[in-house]
């Protein structure tokens, strides 16, 4: 344990980065630098314009965790009223530590202290070395006579210094998620939130990047990513102070959320992420790739299954008999999984559309008189495995449960009820419900042990925030998503390897919080393969291939294979009516599984690399590359219909070995069609990533699979 002693430099170090914390003579701690590693530590203090602890305003500008109602005039990282009422918070340096979580992660935390009052703040900084992440949240405690309230309680506030910045930030609706939207910071506060408390991504995901000096390219430029680990509302501070510091101030919205922390209790802040590249986004995005699949996105490592799904063939319109054929059709198909998707439950409101029905979850009598057991064990016979969809957090009015548990509902008893896609939410501050949501899930597996995947939604925002049972109204938004996370808890306690996909009427609810306990989430419920190019496109700066679901269905009006090539770069579904294809495009989809299969693995663990921006030209191209560099796979796609476009330059990739020859080969080719490319061609990794290669797209030719492979 570091002991207080003058001022000294805490580094915080990983492979090519640092973040220097800087302890002054009068215990302020503040953030000396952050970029690229120096070779010496004891560098960090002789950064230029670093605070000396010559003016205190100037030394709070660069504060750590930025206190209010003292020395401080910028926007805070915390606001407090003391048990005396007092506003006022001064938080000095008390000691540090550096702890090993694991091979290559180290946790340095920090203890901050009040000179006044007994009040005190814990910062945590873990670090990942190899993929240059760093994770950082708080703890906040006291030990006053009374109650103190948060009125603000942020998990991180970095400090950077440039000449100029640029915010990239992400936009949406239902089925237009991930919108990208660039532009320079000026002086003052922007932000970035949400407030929906559920589906919390739906307008504003919140996930950004800021680019130093200028907007970062693919392979070059200073960027810093960041994101939020937190399933509900969410607050990010952008700001540009008077002497063209960039403060970024990150942690849970206190839109209506003042807490009331008891003497000796602890308040825990969810992580924010960041990762910095002094090589542009594309390494950037590797390395938090990399990070997702090492430690946080559920098996990330591991393998996932290909499904069918009978939402597009049947809706809420099926049965037993429908549902034996469609199981028929997963086998033809060679699909590993089915997926039973909305209306297989309720009796007394039965669920045959959206308006009725949730909440009940016992199998429909009519639709499945034989239960789910029936449908899991004619699975079995034709060795595909079963699995089934719910939304557990939500209920209809028109449901039994609601009119048991009327107080198990979200909402105002004074106020007229206001409903999202005609549902309403379950109260998960109130322990009875964590305990009948859990349920939902155990009772399902109890009865039907080798039931296989969980797809799990939540269609519905909160409107009318109030809990029936909940002693203390500010703190609902905090302690909803405190009960999901329970409830999340106990269902991987007992089932801790079944694959769950985290649907939210689209990418409503992708956050690292939340895919700790689930293997994968749906983007989007709009799968035209066109529109999900560049929806996949921008998610993957953010998150690995492998945990995005991507369904090949009807929507749009591209072939086939287009829609199927596009469904590959990630997690391969189908969603379509297998009985309605023609004897070619039936074996399109067999052969393009068999293809799949013996590319996954590149996919879904290979690095990334973007190679023809979609938003910039008539194609988009993207390759993944196996970490040895012996194997990779470049997906290219026709993305204008204009007269005469194509691909009509050589296509340069990246990240191969310039020394070692490498074959290429077109595949997943449709039956009867022979390749544009003349046979297997082999190159230099030099000649490939200095002059490229064409894939020869045109307006017959519109999407284009090459393997590549080292000789």
């Amino acid at each position: 344990m570091a002991k207080a002693q003058s001022a000294f430099v805490i580094p915080v170090e990983s492979k090519n980065n640092a973040l220097a914390l800087q302890v002054g003579a009068k215990k302020d701690l503040s953030t000396i630098y952050f970029g690229k590693k120096l070779t010496s530590t004891g560098e960090y203090a002789h950064v230029p314009g670093v605070y000396k602890q010559t003016s205190d305003y100037t030394g709070l500008l660069n504060s750590v965790y930025t206190p209010s109602g003292s020395r401080n005039l910028m926007e805070p990282a915390i606001t407090v009223t003391h048990a005396d009422g007092n506003n006022s918070l001064d938080l000095k340096y008390v000691s540090h530590k550096i702890t090993d979580v694991k091979e290559g992660v180290k946790l340095l935390s920090v203890v901050l202290k009040d000179p006044v009052y007994a009040f005190e703040v814990t910062l945590f900084y873990q670090v990942y070395y190899n993929e240059d992440v760093i994770e950082q949240w708080t703890e906040i405690r006291h030990q006053e006579k009374g109650n103190v309230v948060l009125h603000k309680f942020a998990s991180a506030n970095l400090h950077l210094k440039a000449g100029s910045y640029w915010l990239k930030q992400y936009h949406g609706d239902w089925a237009k998620e991930m919108q990208p939207e660039e532009s320079k910071l000026t002086h003052g506060i922007k932000t970035l939130d949400t407030k929906l408390g559920t589906r919390a991504n739906l307008f504003q995901p919140s996930v950004f990047m800021v680019s130093l000096d200028k907007p970062a390219g693919e392979d070059e430029g200073d960027v810093l990513y960041g994101a939020m680990e937190y399933s509900g509302n969410f607050r990010i501070d952008l700001e540009v102070d008077y002497q063209d510091n960039l403060r970024i101030i990150a942690g849970i919205n206190n839109y209506a959320s003042p807490y009331t922390l008891k003497s000796g209790e602890v308040f825990k802040t969810p992580a924010f992420l960041y990762t910095f590249s002094d090589q542009g986004k594309g390494a950037a995005s590797r390395k938090l790739q990399s990070w997702a699949r090492n430690y946080k996105l559920m098996d990330g490592k591991g393998s996932r299954l290909t499904l069918l799904n009978n939402w597009e063939a049947t809706q809420f319109d099926f049965n037993e008999n429908k549902l034996a054929d469609l199981l028929k059709d997963t086998k033809k198909l060679g699909v590993d999984l089915f997926l039973l998707d909305d209306g297989w439950f309720a009796n007394k409101y039965p669920r045959n559309d959206d308006h009725a029905g949730l909440g009940d979850w016992q199998e429909n009598k009519k639709k499945l008189p034989n239960g789910i057991a029936s449908l899991v064990k004619e699975a079995q016979n034709n060795d595909v495995k079963f699995g089934i969809w719910i939304e557990p957090e939500m209920v209809n009015p028109k449901s039994e449960l609601y009119e048991k548990h009327p107080d198990w509902v979200v909402k105002e008893d004074k106020r007229e009820e206001y409903y999202f896609r005609n549902q309403l939410i379950l109260d998960l501050t109130n322990p009875q419900v964590q305990d009948f949501v859990y349920g939902v899930v155990d009772g399902l597996f109890t009865k039907n042990p080798e039931l296989a995947y969980i797809k799990w939604d939540c269609n519905a925002v909160i409107y009318n925030a109030h809990s029936a049972t909940l002693k203390n109204q500010n703190h609902f938004y905090i302690e909803y998503v405190r009960g999901l996370y329970k409830v999340l808890e106990r269902i991987r306690a007992k089932y801790p390897t079944v694959p769950m996909m985290l649907c939210s009427g689209g990418g409503g609810r992708v956050d690292y919080a939340a895919l700790q306990y689930f293997t994968e989430f749906w983007p989007s419920d709009n799968t035209d393969p066109l529109e999900r190019i560049f929806m996949q496109w921008e998610y993957s700066y953010f998150y690995p291939a492998i945990s995005s679901s991507n369904h090949v269905t009807d929507w749009g009006k591209q072939p086939l294979k287009f829609r199927t090539d596009v469904a590959m770069m990630g997690k391969l579904g189908f969603d379509i009516v297998v009985s309605k294809l023609s004897e070619n495009d039936l074996k399109f989809c067999k052969e393009a599984i068999q293809v799949y299969n013996g590319l996954k693995s590149t996919i879904w663990q290979g690095n990334q690399y973007r190679l023809a921006n979609p938003r910039e030209g008539s194609v988009a191209s993207m390759l993944y590359l196996s970490a040895d560099l012996s194997k990779g796979v470049v997906f290219n796609y026709l993305v204008s219909s204009r007269y005469d476009e194509g691909s009509k330059l050589p296509i340069r990739l990246k990240g191969l070995d310039p020394a070692r020859k490498y074959r290429l080969k077109e595949v997943n080719l449709y039956p009867g069609v022979s390749s544009a490319l003349s046979g297997e061609q082999v190159y230099s990794g030099d000649f490939l990533m200095k002059v490229g290669f064409n894939p020869l797209l045109d307006l017959n030719r519109t999407s284009v699979v090459v393997q590549i492979e080292a000789l």
